[in-house]
């Protein structure tokens, strides 16, 4: 969560974020309209001081809306922003984990691997594949229809070839069904993927569901079953905490079972989230507390929600692990009243959630800021694993001198007390790539002065030998990125800009892995983040998992392969080659 100061005068730029203004009064007490995704997240984010947002993924939702313009003859795009640096394919032996071929996105990456079976692997993903579908609902094109919605991958050898192809509404693929309206549910949107497996073999997902311009919204489970061929289908889900409330949010939930068959909660499902509160008189933010739910029938129910973060109430990003002993930890980034900065914290339950300690602070942070020469959204979410010894790994990043910075702390006591917080990755200086380049309007953009290599989007997995790893993308290099200085509103602006711009620095990234020994980039190609929504929006998190054959499996988002799109939120193009998002995967055993 980053530390948020944001003026509250600009009357302009107020409206356009959601407030309504009423008078004088307005201008000292704000009244932001909570009834609209885009007001809630203006009243987070013109909370002066208070260290928090919504996830990156509802931050995009609430500005990226529909085409709503008339259906015309196909588009040529004055100018495509590209790279000749960049990549046009992900090379091997990294895998493009999602199979569609009409440049539609993908982010926000989540893994897990069925204890009993190694080669079978799942995957999920924020998924916009319905704002490329070529097929119309009653002569209004499909993918004006689209949104952001739950996507799901599976492989059956390990990671290596993936399945799961969605076409339009009566061919989902493995797209999660019965939470959006072109999956048969009642919300406009869904995403934030997270998986889980129990120890028979069930795979388990948790996303949400929720409206743009009116205030319905939930967290949601749907569960996976493997049939005698390998294929995996998803239940119907079931809707935990929906509310129709204007003041009540949730947001951020992540999802784990007890996958250890000696467990006294053997195949319990837990389930965390943030819930943000508004005061329903002027739509001011009140507080985020982190809730859990769990079920105990294979996730068909879900027990009455219940705050666990006692008195720490602004947080986020929460992360449950389960102990080999049926521990429940759930890790997140949060602050109380008066504190001047976050914290990581972590809260304990020893009876399969019934009842929980106090919150313990792992270690005070200062939250990350966009990297340097980049524009995407980022934060300090923790990520959380345990050893079959019951040794738990936490990792978040803070800055460090004004770099972003992942860490790690260790606890062998249960998280009653934990090592001093160690950077993961040795310090580094970016790598200068394809400098000098000549400006549009003259002159030279030459190579930046050296800098430090930034981490972002931490992720930590633990092999059953107690073998560690942990991931999370690496801001090495630094090349020139032509900007655009006119292009027309989105969706449209998305593809095609009018005036291309002057050149900027530009990081991209690496993903990289450690055992806290040995190092591997595991990215074939950097990665440049400009790709998709603006250069805004990249996802949220990156995820690792380890098999019990010891093989980690790491997942992030890449923007290396190049794709003709034609259909993109209801606007219709020429085939146009661009560069997307995509779920990509390696695995290795080191």
């Amino acid at each position: 969560m980053r530390k948020l100061v944001v003026p509250l005068a600009v009357a302009a730029s107020v409206a356009a974020a959601g407030m309504m203004t009423g008078g004088a009064a307005s201008a000292v007490t704000p009244i932001y309209d909570i009834t609209t995704l885009a007001g809630k997240v203006a009243s987070v984010n013109g909370t002066a001081g208070l260290q928090i947002r919504f996830s990156s993924y509802v931050e995009e939702e609430s500005v990226d809306g529909p085409y709503t313009g008339a259906v015309t003859p196909p588009m040529t795009p004055a100018f495509v922003l590209s790279s000749p640096l960049d990549g046009t394919s992900v090379q091997g032996p990294a895998v493009t984990v999602n199979r569609d071929t009409a440049a539609a996105p993908q982010n926000e990456t989540a893994i897990a691997v069925d204890p009993n079976n190694s080669q079978r692997v799942v995957a999920g993903a924020n998924d916009y594949v319905t704002r490329t579908w070529s097929c119309d609902v009653g002569g209004t094109p499909c993918s004006a229809l689209g949104d952001g919605y739950s996507g799901t991958y599976y492989s059956n050898d390990g990671g290596s070839t993936w399945q799961g192809v969605s076409s339009d509404p009566a061919h989902l693929g493995t797209l999660i069904p019965g939470v959006t309206h072109l999956t048969g549910g009642p919300y406009d949107a869904g995403g934030d993927p997270a998986l889980t497996f129990d120890s028979r073999g069930a795979a388990y997902f948790a996303g949400l569901g929720f409206d743009r311009n009116t205030p319905p919204n939930t967290v949601t489970v749907n569960r996976g079953t493997f049939n005698g061929s390998g294929a995996l289908t998803w239940s119907a889900p079931t809707f935990i905490n929906p509310t129709t409330s204007p003041s009540v949010f949730n947001d951020k939930e992540w999802i784990a079972a007890d996958a250890h068959a000696s467990s006294p909660f053997r195949d319990r499902v837990y389930l965390t989230w943030t819930r943000f509160l508004f005061n329903p008189q002027n739509g001011a933010y009140v507080q985020s507390p982190i809730f859990f739910a769990s079920s105990s029938d294979h996730g068909h129910t879900f027990t009455t929600p219940k705050s666990i973060s006692g008195t720490v109430l602004y947080d986020q990003g929460s992360r449950p692990v389960v102990g080999p002993d049926g521990s429940l930890y759930v890790f997140f980034e949060g602050s109380t009243r008066l504190a001047t900065h976050s914290s990581t914290y972590v809260v304990k339950s020893t009876d399969g959630g019934a009842s929980w300690g106090k919150p313990v602070a792992i270690a005070q942070l200062t939250d990350s800021d966009s990297l340097k020469d980049t524009a995407f959204r980022v934060n300090s979410f923790p990520a959380a694993a345990v050893a079959p010894d019951g040794r738990l790994y936490a990792t978040w990043t803070t800055a460090e001198s004004g770099a972003s910075t992942a860490v790690y702390s260790t606890s062998t006591d249960g998280g009653a007390t934990w090592s001093e917080p160690s950077r993961v990755f040795a310090e580094a200086n970016r790598t200068a790539v394809g400098y000098p380049v000549t400006q549009p309007g003259g002159g030279t953009l030459d190579a930046p002065a050296a800098a430090p290599v930034e981490d972002i989007f931490p992720a930590v997995g633990v092999g059953p030998d107690g073998h560690v790893y942990l991931g999370a993308y690496r801001g090495d290099v630094v090349s020139p990125w032509q900007t655009c200085t006119s292009a027309p509103a989105p969706p449209v602006g998305r593809i095609s800009c009018d005036t291309l711009g002057p050149y900027v620095h530009n990081t991209r990234l690496d993903y990289v892995v450690t055992d806290l020994d040995q190092t591997q980039v595991m990215s074939t190609h950097p990665i440049n983040t400009r790709y998709g929504f603006g250069g805004a929006f990249f996802g949220d998190y990156t995820d690792v998992t380890v098999g019990a054959d010891g093989e980690a499996h790491a997942l992030w988002t890449d923007s290396n392969n190049v794709q003709n799109v034609v259909w993109f939120y209801g606007v219709q193009f020429v085939p146009t080659p661009i560069h997307q998002q995509d779920a990509v995967i390696r695995s290795a055993h080191f």
